[in-house]
C-alpha cells in the first residue's frame, strides 16, 4: 500500500507514560499513568498540574457541558470534577472485571468504556471483556461484551457507529447505535494484522488516527477502510487526537522504552505534534 509517511516535532517529554490526550479549552490534557497526574499543557507546551491520580488516570472525556471526567483505573471508578473537585461518577468495581481504561463521551453524555478483562498488571491472564455504558446519571449496564481488551473508543460524526480499539485482537471493530444508545450490528472495522491497537481519534471525514502500541506507528484509516497516513517512532506508541487553533494539529503520545520501564518510572514519555491535512470532527 502507498502511505504518506510524515515527520513530527517534539511537543513536550519528561513524562512516564502520557495517555488519552484530549484538546479542550484551547488546552491539551494528558494523563500520565504511572507518575499518577492529570496534565494540561499550552500550545507552548508548558504543563499545569490538573491532579494527583492516587488510582492511576486514564481515559479523558468532557460531557456536552464541558465538565471534565477521568478513569480512575485501578480503583475501577469514573470520576468527574465538581468545584475542582474530582467525585465519583460511576463506579464499575462491580461491573469491570479489570482496570477501567478509555472511553468516549456522546453528545448526550453517554459514556461508554473499556477495561482490561483482567488482572494484567499482576499477571493475570489475558481474558475477553465487557463494554459498558454509563447514563449521565450514573447508572450502569453492558454495551458489548466478548471484546478482546477494548481501548481507545471513538463515534462517528452522526453518532451512529462506536468504533472501539480491540488491543489484544489487532482490531477496531464496530457497532451500528440506535438513538437509545444500544449497540448492535457487530462487525470488524479494521484488520491491523500484527499492529495492537491502544489510543484512537476521529477527524472530519470519519477517518481514525490509530496507535499501534507495538509497532511505534499512527497509522490513519479512512471511511472505506483503507490505511492512508503513517507515522513511524520508535518505542511504544500510546494515543492521539487532533486539537490545536485550527483543529488540525494530530498530538502523539509515545513511550522511548521497554513497558517494564514503564513501571520503574523512567521518565522516557513525549509528547509529539504535526499538522495534519483533515481536522478534528464537529458532531452535529
Amino acid at each position: 500500500m502507498n502511505l504518506n509517511v510524515h515527520s513530527t516535532s517534539l511537543f513536550a517529554d519528561d513524562l512516564v507514560f502520557p495517555e488519552a490526550p484530549r484538546w479542550q479549552g484551547n488546552r491539551l490534557w494528558i494523563s500520565d499513568v504511572f507518575d499518577r497526574k492529570l496534565y494540561t499543557f499550552d500550545r507552548k507546551g508548558d504543563r499545569a498540574l490538573v491532579h494527583d491520580m492516587p488510582g492511576r488516570p486514564s481515559g479523558i472525556g468532557f460531557f456536552p457541558d464541558g465538565t471534565l471526567l477521568v478513569a480512575s483505573s485501578e480503583n475501577r471508578k469514573l470520576m468527574k470534577n465538581v468545584n475542582g473537585q474530582l467525585v465519583v461518577h460511576a463506579d464499575l468495581q462491580d461491573f469491570a472485571t479489570g482496570d477501567v481504561n478509555d472511553f468516549v463521551i456522546d453528545d448526550s453524555g453517554r459514556t461508554y468504556v473499556g477495561n482490561f478483562g483482567s488482572d494484567l498488571m499482576k499477571g493475570a491472564p489475558a481474558v475477553p471483556a465487557q463494554m459498558h455504558v454509563v447514563a449521565p446519571d450514573g447508572a450502569i449496564r453492558v454495551a458489548a461484551d466478548d471484546l478482546h481488551f477494548p481501548n481507545g473508543a471513538v463515534l462517528t460524526q452522526d453518532g451512529s457507529t462506536l468504533i472501539v480499539a480491540e488491543t489484544l485482537a489487532c482490531r477496531l471493530t464496530a457497532f451500528t447505535r440506535n438513538a437509545g444508545g444500544e449497540l448492535a450490528d457487530r462487525r470488524v472495522y479494521a484488520d491491523l494484522g500484527h499492529r495492537k491497537p491502544d489510543g484512537i481519534c476521529i477527524d472530519a471525514e470519519d477517518g481514525i488516527w490509530v496507535a499501534c502500541f507495538n509497532t511505534g506507528e499512527f497509522i490513519r484509516i479512512t471511511r472505506s477502510g483503507n490505511f492512508s497516513d503513517k507515522l513511524i517512532f520508535g518505542g511504544c506508541s500510546i494515543s492521539c487526537t487532533l486539537g490545536g487553533e485550527g483543529g488540525n494539529t494530530l498530538f502523539c503520545t509515545t513511550f522511548y522504552g521497554k513497558f517494564r520501564e514503564v513501571l520503574t518510572h523512567k521518565r522516557l514519555g513525549r509528547i509529539y505534534q504535526i499538522d495534519v491535512d483533515v481536522p478534528v470532527m464537529q458532531h452535529v
